[in-house]
């Protein structure tokens, strides 16, 4: 602003001058010239002349030229008017405003470089009637606009005059590149017109908006435009002012605190303590001493020297250090001896875990292997089974008996890929992946690795971890593990990685490839009493600050524990259980009351209330279709009935119980054999269409879905539609097929532990799932009669028997009536 007033290339007797010009008395009486109604017309572009008002404008163009220097000749006035665009070289008549300024040409100044400046005053406003010529030069026919003032100075005219004012001496303060002459300009101006004209010739904005301002009549509304216009201005140099002043700050403060660390620096060294130089001194030192790969050596060399040459107080430099420190503190080569001592591993696991045979075999043959191979290259073992059974505790043991570092990694809910493979350094608060993270807690590159909840790994838009995995778990991939962060390949070869499962269906189908997967089973009630007796209650009792004499369990005690308050596959629940007997017992050895130190099955329903599992118990067979089948749940195996009924109707079907797709289609396809065969059976056909069959499996609430209840479905229909009795005390499971075949299915050992829970006596399975009950322990099958088939018409054989149910329904069909006639 007030850059047009002052020129660098007047003498200081031309700037003398031009402040007597816009004087008030010269401003007055330039208000009584009379104006020309014919004058040429100058464009001028990135300006708008407003009356009063004095600026230098080069000339540079042909006709521009020609038109000042006859206007100077003779009575030296022109019309100036702005461009519209201000890149047009050659405009036309529609490239200029219509409104404009009529000047007085005061000096003329020849250049070096050969253009002609002028010095031109405004003194009134015109507006053009008519293009007279374009040719030498613009000429126009004009009439004078006249500004609009209230006739008696108001307060509302004195307090816009003051505005202005103000306004202009605060741009003047933001603004050091004005000069200070501009202040005692300012102060001569008087009159509110001139004063609005002065302004808004300085006024830092666009050409567009000053022509708005000198195309307004009403001086009033000009002057509050041109406010407005200033008070934005000043908004933008108090925030150029603030934003200068807070860098400004800044550099001063870093030269400040660059000097006092400097002299920190040199007192430290003359008193001898320890400076970033040092710190990475002693990183080298240690870095000689370690066992690591050449080519680590060598990378962590030229880290440290990218340190020195580093600020201490950059930000890339703590990310430096960290980095460093890692690779220091990673164990590269660094492991612990191996124990392959057999009989004490085997001795460990029988103490640690009881029962689980086959698994503790497996576990001695995988250790066999590695003790005469001396290589980890081999199978991943993944231990899979139902919560609770010491899937991890496992993993501990193997630690143990190979003495061995220990690390678990809880793969549960991990959705980032990051959490395997670290982030990239350049990442605000980078990490390495928690493979590297807890091989660096180990501090040994051949730790037992637990991978915990592998089923449960999940894939979103930040990428897929179980893919990740597939290198970690990949022997002939792991031995150049390449962390993001890290940047260097790790040999993971040595580590023994197990992970742990509770379902494989939701594994990765190729992370599933790279494993070995070991099935732990749920344990059996001899099982779970004996794990109480040896591991839980001395648990407990140590936690709770009990001695082993204080309080003692009778088998019937943890017997009802087991049947009537848990059901589950593990122990975890029973755990608990026991916990609350012994709370109850600390609190009355705290207290110093009497208490009967052996629980019994009545104390433990006194203290935990009424129990709340039922046994699932045969039911009889005095009612057609009722069967009883066998499944699997993930707290272990369970009886369940089918029920059907026959109502007259139209050979509706109905299915509830919560029913899976895939019982559904069990029960559909058991209708499908049962039509295609009725007479086989001595079904009468009409009875599917006069009657309604509604298929039903209690305990509705809870969700059913499996292929094992395929030939108990079959079973009940048929004992519904012949009315005949099944079978005592007889369970059964296994899919069928629409041609009758009976396929194996899983599960089998828990199924039996159920049907002796449940008091059955006998079992139809698939004969394919004979080689499951050859691997299950002969005590778990005792008192049980196997049978094994092939085919529904075996099932049906065993299952049903000649007797009717005592009140057999009468099948009544309606008679056909032959209505052609």
């Amino acid at each position: 602003m007030f850059k047009n007033i002052f020129l660098s290339d007047l003498t200081e007797g031309d700037a003398e001058d031009l402040i007597q010009i816009i004087s008030p008395d010269e401003e007055t009486k330039l208000k009584d010239d009379e104006v020309p109604e014919e004058v040429g017309l100058l464009p001028i572009r990135n300006t708008v002349l407003f009356p009063g008002v004095v600026i230098p404008i080069t000339v540079g163009r042909e006709k521009s030229i020609k038109l000042v220097k006859k206007a100077f000749k003779g009575d030296r006035i022109i019309g100036v008017v702005a461009q519209k665009n201000v890149d047009t070289e050659d405009p036309s008549v529609k490239d200029i405003y219509e409104v404009g300024t009529v000047a007085k040409i005061i000096k003329m100044l020849a250049q070096p470089d050969g253009n002609t400046t002028i010095i031109i005053q405004g003194k009134s406003r015109f507006k053009v009637d008519e293009m007279l010529t374009e040719d030498p030069y613009f000429k126009a026919r004009i009439s004078t606009l006249k500004s609009i003032f209230p006739s008696k100075k108001t307060k509302e005219t004195k307090a816009l005059k003051q505005s202005l004012k103000d306004s202009a001496t605060k741009i003047l303060r933001l603004n050091p590149e004005i000069p200070q002459e501009a202040q005692m300009a300012l102060d001569n101006i008087h009159d509110l017109g001139f004063l609005t004209h002065f302004l808004a010739s300085n006024l830092n904005a666009d050409v567009s908006d000053k022509q708005k301002l000198l195309e307004i009549n009403n001086g009033i509304e000009r002057a509050t435009l041109l406010l407005e216009y200033m008070l934005k201005e000043i908004q933008l140099l108090e925030l150029k002012y603030d934003i200068q002043k807070k860098v400004h700050t800044d550099i001063d403060q870093q030269q400040r605190d660059y000097y006092l660390r400097q002299q920190i620096k040199v007192m430290q060294d003359e008193l001898g303590f320890d400076g970033p130089d040092r710190e990475v001194e002693e990183l080298r030192l240690k870095g000689e001493k370690k066992q690591w790969p050449k080519e680590v050596k060598k990378h962590f060399e030229k880290e440290l020297d990218k340190i020195l040459r580093m600020n201490p107080q950059a930000a890339e430099y703590p990310v430096a250090m960290n980095y460093a420190e890692l690779l220091l503190d990673l164990p590269w080569d660094e492991c612990t001896k191996d124990d392959f001592d057999l009989n004490r591993a085997r001795k460990i696991l029988d103490k640690d875990h009881f029962g689980m045979e086959k698994v503790k075999e497996r576990i001695i043959e995988y250790l066999a292997v590695l003790k005469l191979k001396q290589d980890m290259k081999g199978p991943i073992l993944c231990l899979y089974g139902p919560p609770g059974v010491g899937k991890t505790s496992l993993g501990r043991s193997i630690a143990k008996a190979l003495k061995r570092k220990y690390v678990r990694m809880s793969l549960g809910g991990v959705h980032d890929e990051a959490e395997i493979r670290g982030h990239r350094k350049t990442y605000v608060g980078a990490l390495p992946g928690k493979v590297i993270q807890n091989l660096k807690k180990a501090k040994s590159s051949n730790p037992v690795f637990i991978l915990d909840e592998i089923d449960k790994v999940n894939s979103n838009f930040r990428g897929d971890p179980a893919s990740a995995l597939l290198e970690v778990l990949d022997p002939e991939q792991n031995n150049s593990f390449m962390d993001n962060y890290l940047e260097l390949e790790y040999d993971l070869s040595k580590v023994l990685f197990i992970a742990t499962a509770n379902s494989l269906d939701t594994i990765h189908p190729a992370l599933r490839d790279r494993m070995e997967i070991i099935e732990l089973t749920g344990y059996t009630l001899e099982e779970k009493t004996e794990i109480a007796k040896k591991h839980l209650i001395p648990k407990q009792k140590k936690e709770h600050g009990l001695k082993s004499g204080d309080v003692s369990f009778h088998k019937s005690a943890i017997t009802k524990l087991i049947e009537g308050y848990t059901r589950e596959s593990g122990v975890r629940g029973l755990e608990r259980k026991v916990g609350s007997v012994v709370r109850h017992a600390a609190k009355s050895v705290a207290m110093e009351q009497e208490f009967e130190k052996t629980i019994t099955g009545g104390e433990v329903v006194n203290i935990l209330g009424a129990e709340i599992f039922d046994k699932e118990l045969y039911q009889g067979n005095n009612v057609a279709g009722v069967v009883t089948g066998l499944a699997w749940t993930s707290v272990g195996g369970e009886i369940l009935f089918i029920e059907s009924s026959l109502s007259r109707g139209k050979g509706k079907l109905t299915l509830s119980g919560q029913l899976g797709d895939v019982m559904k289609e069990s029960a559909m396809a058991a209708i499908s054999y049962l039509k295609a065969n009725a007479e086989t059976y001595g079904i009468d056909y009409k009875v599917f269409d006069n009657y309604d069959l509604h298929v039903h499996v209690p305990a509705g609430a809870v969700p059913k879905d499996g292929p094992s209840a395929g030939i108990t479905m079959l079973t009940s229909l048929a004992s519904i539609y012949t009315q005949r009795k099944v079978k005592s005390k007889l369970a059964m499971t296994g899919e069928i097929t629409l041609r009758g075949k009976v396929l194996p299915v899983g599960g089998i050992k828990e199924k039996i532990l159920a049907a002796r829970r449940a008091g059955i006596k006998e079992l139809i399975l698939s004969e394919r799932n004979k080689r499951d009950i050859l691997e299950i322990d002969e005590k778990y099958t005792k008192n049980l009669t196997v049978h094994y088939v092939t085919d529904v018409e075996q099932v049906l054989e065993l299952a049903l028997l000649k007797e009717k149910v005592k009140s057999p329904m009468q099948f009544t069909f309606p008679e056909k009536v032959n209505i052609a006639n």
